[in-house]
């Protein structure tokens, strides 16, 4: 299975100095880059960010890392999606979530109190309609379309990747997704959880693909960051940080090497610190990770 590796920018994905980045990764020969759902602060928008990357590249793929779904509407994310897979075949790459990950953002994305997973599930539904079929007809709970249709569907249908971890996320990545995008877990809760979607696909009577399982890790030069052991002990109390982040190269290629060998293949390195240098960052992820890839 082929194994990739994906980088996210950080603090380096305002605008101030995204295309330079940008055009840096194209030239590096990076496989693809990752915008991160935070809407407060200074980081490109993601689909914004995607259609700017995409159109001033010709190879990079470009993923959202993860976007919130519920409190979008699903046909004009699928326009979204098809749109930037027309204009960019094959360099698309979308990832989903229940809930951003900063809980004062959670209103940004309004939906009916206590129906936010229902909610995603539905839209995830019709998401993948309409991505798949030239017209669909479709009555839920939360939407109805009518003979609605964002274009052709491409040639090779669009892989939705899910994020999440709970039990009943994985079961929804297992019914409903092409793939998954884990991050805080161990190298051994990753292969469970792999194992757990696995369960669920064929339970469904469908196949998440082998190569379709990938995490986030955040990785540091000089240490795990204070901000990274907050975010651990606030999302995961009581496991130590040194098993779900990187504080050098050594440990993310040691880490890299143990998801690997518990059946993940694709990666999204981001910079543990806000305060690192970007560039570095990127030189340091060329030469200790990239040889990783096969």
């Amino acid at each position: 299975m082929k194994v990739r590796i994906g980088i996210s920018l950080g603090t380096a994905g305002g605008p101030g100095r995204f295309g330079a980045a940008v055009d840096h990764l194209e030239a590096t020969g990076i496989d693809s880059l990752w915008l991160s759902e935070m809407v407060y602060g200074t980081l490109v928008e993601p689909f914004v960010g995607m259609a700017y990357a995409l159109s001033r590249t010709e190879h990079l793929k470009v993923g959202t890392g993860v976007a919130v779904l519920p409190g979008r509407n699903p046909v004009l994310v699928a326009k979204q999606v098809a749109s930037l897979a027309a204009l960019a075949p094959g360099r698309v790459l979308p990832v989903f979530g229940l809930k951003p990950a900063r809980a004062d953002e959670l209103a940004l994305f309004p939906v009916p109190p206590g129906r936010r997973a229902a909610v995603f599930d539905e839209s995830l539904e019709l998401l993948r309609l309409l991505l798949r079929q030239e017209k669909v007809s479709f009555a839920g709970e939360f939407f109805t379309v009518d003979g609605a249709s964002v274009g052709p569907p491409p040639s090779k249908p669009i892989d939705i990747w899910l994020g999440g971890s709970a039990p009943a996320g994985l079961r929804r990545v297992g019914r409903l997704g092409d793939g998954w995008l884990a991050s805080f877990l161990t190298p051994d809760e990753a292969r469970a959880g792999r194992e757990a979607i696995q369960s669920a696909a064929a339970q469904a009577g469908r196949e998440v693909e082998a190569d379709h399982f990938g995490i986030s890790l955040a990785v540091g030069t000089d240490g795990i960051a204070p901000g990274i052991v907050e975010a651990v002990r606030r999302r995961r109390p009581g496991v130590d940080p040194a098993s779900l982040a990187a504080g050098s190269w050594a440990d993310a290629r040691r880490l890299i090497e143990q998801y690997v060998a518990a059946g993940l293949t694709k990666f999204v390195v981001r910079p543990a610190s806000p305060r690192g240098d970007a560039d570095s960052f990127l030189e340091n992820f060329v030469s200790e990770l990239l040889p990783l890839q096969n």
